[in-house]
């Protein structure tokens, strides 16, 4: 039997075609362009969880605590959220100089590290 998510490494997404809701509540949605061009900024949408209105609870004791988002292994920026007051989504306006894949890494506090990834085009 697998294990539904890990404490002690960064949880991905097993089968992208067969969510569970434990992935559907967790995983980092990327909203950005397929391709931009280069050198100049763009916007950057990240929203934890929600998918299929599965939306990851928002209470003392069960938040998202963080996200921090890269190009490649580059950092970019970092996001924190406070419970019930803060809901775990953010924007950044970024600007890549050639293609690249953008990471976004959250945390859980209850569940853990959780990684997306999305392919950007620079032209």
């Amino acid at each position: 039997m697998s294990e539904e998510f890990s404490l002690v490494k960064v949880n991905r997404v097993k089968d992208p075609k067969k969510l569970t809701d434990m992935e559907k509540k967790h995983i980092p949605v990327i909203k950005a362009p397929d391709s931009v061009k280069a050198k100049e900024p763009f916007t950057v949408s990240i929203k934890v969880g929600g998918i299929d209105g599965v939306e990851h609870p928002n209470i003392l004791g069960h938040w998202i605590n963080w996200l921090e988002l890269y190009a490649g292994e580059r950092f970019l920026g970092k996001a924190e959220f406070a419970p019930t007051v803060a809901t775990p989504e953010t924007t950044f306006h970024i600007i890549l100089e050639g293609p690249a894949e953008l990471k976004v890494i959250e945390f859980c506090n209850l569940h853990g590290l959780w990684e997306s990834k999305k392919k950007i085009d620079v032209k």
